[in-house]
């Protein structure tokens, strides 16, 4: 593997438990802070077109928050017109572009690209011009893979959602697809990360993928820190990652 994979924290669920009540706490903001101290290369977050969990006031704040710690934001988003505006206000350093609908609980599957260039690819470039690396979060299909790199990616993070779910042969077959699309898309020159349902064992298991890049974890992060703290999780997640890579785990 070339270099140590870079860790990304989701923190939007911090903002689902601030939410369900109203008011401020438990801040997001220090949830990122907290994060980044604690050995988080980067800081993801999902503006969704519901604002169900993290807020415009949100973005704003962690914006600068990252900025000054020299750290990497990734703001997922949907393919619209509003949150295209948005990201080109902040010029966060990365953006994720995710599928988004409003019934579901939590993004559940990849954003379809092959079929849809057209709508995509205005937006791709419209954040690429702005200077924000533009990701795409996709299932692990080659078609997908050969989709984003079409409509101008430099990313693809790789649903990893399936994965989680399935164990035993199905499981082994599911990672032969993440390994393949992985392998396709660093052949096209594009990066490539993966997220999704990951806890301390199977994002483990991605660091057997050797052009993986970055993981993007936030809820069992989350989660779990309501047992351990936050710190502690993240310390036990880089060390799951870091064993793993190393060849210890």
């Amino acid at each position: 593997m070339a270099g140590r994979v870079r860790l990304g924290v989701n923190i939007d669920h911090v903002a689902t438990v601030r939410n369900a009540r109203g008011g401020v706490h438990p801040d997001p903001v220090r949830a990122a802070r907290e994060a980044l101290a604690a050995g988080a290369d980067g800081i993801t977050a999902h503006l969704r077109e519901d604002r169900r969990h993290i807020t415009d006031t949100d973005i704003a704040a962690l914006s600068e928050l990252c900025a000054e710690a020299g750290r990497p934001l990734n703001l997922e988003m949907a393919v619209t017109d509003e949150m295209l505006a948005i990201a080109l206000r902040h010029r966060p350093h990365a953006a994720c572009l995710v599928p988004e609908r409003r019934e579901e609980v939590t993004t559940e599957g990849g954003l379809a690209v092959a079929g849809h260039e057209v709508r995509i690819q205005p937006v791709v470039k419209a954040l690429a011009d702005a200077g924000i690396r533009v990701s795409l979060f996709i299932e692990p299909s080659l078609e997908q893979v050969q989709a984003a790199h079409a409509v101008g990616a430099q990313v693809v993070e790789l649903h990893t959602g399936r994965y989680c779910h399935l164990s035993g042969d199905d499981r082994a077959v599911e990672f032969e697809r993440l390994q393949a699309a992985a392998t396709r898309a660093f052949n096209l020159g594009l990066e490539v990360h993966a997220g999704h349902g990951l806890d301390y064992v199977t994002a483990a298991h991605m660091l057997a993928i050797s052009e993986l890049r970055e993981l993007n974890i936030g809820h069992f992060l989350i989660g779990d820190a309501v047992f351990t703290g936050l710190t502690p999780a993240i310390h036990r997640m880089r060390l799951a990652m870091d064993s793993a890579g190393s060849g210890a785990a």
